[in-house]
């Protein structure tokens, strides 16, 4: 009863940490959508609004632990700053892609981390994958694909750039789920260690990165009171987004985190036709029936290698004959009475 209880408050908190990088991602999207548009405030500093993005998650955790809401277990610098250079170059060169490559080939790029990232699991953890799983990753990505792509054009630097944005990209998310069981250590508090690192350089390199994407400087842009407000707003979303992230990823794995991410780009197009008046075809609807069914597919799948890993266990566990368990048992029972025997000779074994 009690482990039933367990496991369903594991399945509310689950669902929560989903719901969570759903609700923040979308509308962290919405956000940057109105603070970045030409149409809205034409704040296009995308790196460095990332590195706010950071420093306010930062502030968080730093809160965070002087409270004593959070602990803080040692991690080592060296692998610290390893796995924010990763997220980084993940960063900028996502930023490159999308400026160097149409917006189709972006979307495929963006398409191919699921492979990817399953060939670096298997070959950095040795994670092998049910036909099943397969298949729904397959489903989803045709489906996505379906609804997003568009033209797709490609050049030898925009090809360099989303190759380095893939790998960069499926390894940072890797790295997270890997630190986490390394050393024991929770989400939250693995983000309030790396998040100093992150917007420290991001603050510093990400004007000069900025510049080379857009030709301006960030203190040559004519600050708002609207546009500062959105970019506070930005930044709230991004600490949970940032969090559920890393719930996310520690809790199930990287491949899980980027099939739920696809299922962010199809509630991104919807609130887009609901909200902003784009157009919604034919080709849209029937890519994100696709990508829904993949991903129904790919819940299944989970939850029946689940259930196939809790009796793979089980049967382990109870995996004794008869006659193992009766020589055991005459065995430990042999030796008590040994045992009480020297006792009251009053002899002791060394």
């Amino acid at each position: 009863m009690a482990a039933e209880k367990e496991r369903k408050s594991s399945a509310v908190s689950d669902m929560g940490a989903w719901a969570m990088n759903v609700i923040s991602s979308v509308g962290i999207i919405m956000a940057n959508k109105q603070l970045m548009s030409s149409s809205g405030f034409a704040f296009s500093f995308a790196t460095t609004l990332t590195g706010f993005h950071f420093a306010l998650t930062a502030l968080v955790g730093f809160v965070s632990n002087a409270t004593g809401l959070s602990a803080s277990k040692h991690v080592p610098m060296w692998e610290l700053i390893w796995f924010s250079l990763v997220a980084n170059v993940s960063i900028a060169a996502m930023n490159f892609s999308l400026m160097l490559n149409s917006v189709g080939f972006y979307q495929i790029s963006k398409l191919s981390m699921i492979p990817v990232v399953c060939v670096m699991e298997w070959i950095l953890h040795n994670k092998r994958y049910s036909k099943l799983v397969k298949l729904s990753v397959v489903v989803v990505v045709v489906g996505v694909a379906i609804c997003t792509v568009t033209d797709v054009k490609v050049n030898a630097k925009g090809f360099v750039c989303a190759c380095v944005a893939i790998f960069s990209s499926s390894l940072q998310q890797i790295l997270i789920g890997s630190l986490q069981k390394k050393y024991s250590i929770g989400s939250f508090e693995l983000l309030s260690k790396t998040a100093p690192i992150q917007a420290l350089s991001l603050l510093l390199v990400g004007p000069f990165v900025d510049y080379l994407l857009s030709g301006k400087f960030i203190i040559n842009y004519p600050m708002s009171s609207g546009c500062f407000l959105f970019i506070i707003l930005s930044c709230g979303l991004a600490v949970f987004c940032n969090i559920s992230q890393y719930l996310c990823i520690g809790r199930f794995s990287a491949v899980s985190f980027q099939v739920i991410g696809h299922m962010k780009t199809v509630c991104i197009l919807t609130l887009g036709w609901l909200l902003f008046d784009s157009a919604m075809t034919f080709k849209n609807v029937s890519g994100m029936i696709v990508a829904i069914v993949g991903m129904v597919i790919y819940s299944w799948a989970m939850e029946l290698e689940k259930q196939a890993n809790l009796l793979a266990a089980k049967a382990v566990k109870h995996s004794f004959t008869e006659e193992e368990f009766k020589f055991l048992k005459d065995g430990v029972g042999e030796e008590t009475t040994q045992s009480q025997r020297d006792v009251e000779l009053g002899h002791t074994k060394a």
